[in-house]
């Protein structure tokens, strides 16, 4: 039967560890906050201030009306030129991912509403970089779109040629995210990497250093059961790693504005769970290697790089491979990501993450049972 006097007897003693330990201490306050203004502040998936060549070969009212509709989406910086041979040399020297190129006609085609006829213009875009290429498209598409509402505006007879037929006019209204802006894509799965890691790194290192210096062996020696142990030495960085993960929410919500719309409750019980999980990784590593050498390295695989690859933190699921669909599964960071996405930005409950929330139930349960029985098979004679 588990001793809870003697389990609080290790965490006590684990306690007096860390803050006699500044490294310790120094990784679970300062990491959050690196990783927090890593990518909360400097990756911006969103393209802005885009620079765009253009050659107005029209050089009317209407195509200057045009190009400043396109000016002022925000997206675009405008920079005009003069003849149409600079053209491909600015996309060789990649002075500018775009060129357009207004048509001559552009002016009158627009006031002769003739759909025969229409106004037109081309871009043409530079294709290294696809990623870039396809948001720059969809950007001037909806620019493009707005400046032919300023001319169904200033001449309504054009309505019927400009705007598609109503019964297949389609609407769009984005939910949870309206201004898609990427840090709210982002902040609120930083969690999931900081646990991730930190939690594994934290127990692995930290125990692994104890096999070095032989105390954990004096440990095993005494009539402290192996899950009395788990828990000792669980419950100290359960705390602080609880600590950051307030700490990022502290920092989502009154530093990048980020609204949270689901059950704090749930998303609460769904941390704990998690931090549980990786903690008892991390112990389960330490117990494997004995040597923290091996033990931040066995921590990278198992913490940081599920994090990035399979936890569709950069790499959306859906796009993988059937295999590697499957594949991720078996990683919690899957399902803690899109637990935390899901609090965050919707009003999701417990019905619609349930699946979610039982995977990392289950890695939980897997992990601390593979934890104290490998710590039992070294208190065994």
């Amino acid at each position: 039967m588990i001793s809870l006097r003697r389990a609080r007897s290790i965490a006590l003693k684990e306690y007096k560890h860390i803050l006699r330990d500044p490294f310790t201490l120094a990784v679970t306050l300062i990491l959050p906050l690196v990783f927090v203004g890593f990518f909360g502040f400097i990756i911006d998936l969103d393209y802005k201030n885009i620079n765009v060549a253009v050659f107005d070969g029209d050089r009317t009212a209407a195509s200057r009306r045009f190009m400043e509709a396109i000016s002022t989406s925000g997206y675009f910086n405008l920079k005009p030129i003069d003849a149409p041979a600079q053209i491909e040399t600015m996309l060789k020297r990649n002075d500018s991912p775009a060129v357009m190129v207004i048509k001559k006609d552009f002016g009158k085609n627009i006031t002769a509403g003739d759909p025969q006829t229409p106004a037109r213009a081309q871009l043409m875009l530079d294709g290294s970089d696809n990623a870039k290429t396809g948001m720059v498209l969809s950007y001037m598409t909806l620019a493009a779109m707005a400046a032919n509402d300023v001319f169904i505006k200033a001449n309504p007879t054009l309505s019927a040629m400009s705007a598609p037929s109503p019964n297949a006019l389609i609407r769009s209204r984005f939910l949870f995210n309206p201004e898609l802006n990427s840090r709210w894509f982002i902040v609120p799965a930083l969690n999931t990497i900081i646990i991730g890691f930190l939690s594994i790194v934290l127990t692995a290192l930290t125990v692994a250093k104890e096999w070095e210096n032989g105390s954990m062996e004096l440990l095993l020696s005494t009539p402290v059961r192996p899950a009395e142990i788990v828990l000792g030495k669980l419950f100290p960085y359960f705390t602080l790693t609880f600590f950051d993960i307030l700490l990022v929410f502290a920092l989502s919500l009154l530093v990048f504005k980020i609204p949270f719309l689901g059950s704090f409750i749930f998303f609460i019980a769904a941390c704990c769970v998690y931090i549980l999980g990786a903690l008892s990784l991390g112990l389960f590593i330490s117990v494997a290697t004995r040597n923290q050498q091996a033990a931040i390295q066995f921590s990278l695989a198992a913490g940081l790089l599920p994090s990035m690859i399979f936890s569709g933190f950069i790499f959306p699921i859906e796009n993988m491979p059937p295999f590697f669909r499957y594949f991720t599964a078996l990683f919690p960071q899957r399902w803690y990501l899109s637990l935390s996405r899901s609090s965050f930005l919707s009003e999701a409950g417990f019905a619609a993450l349930a699946g979610p929330f039982a995977a990392l139930l289950i890695f939980m349960c897997v992990m601390i049972f593979v934890a104290i029985k490998n710590f039992k098979t070294d208190v065994e004679p």
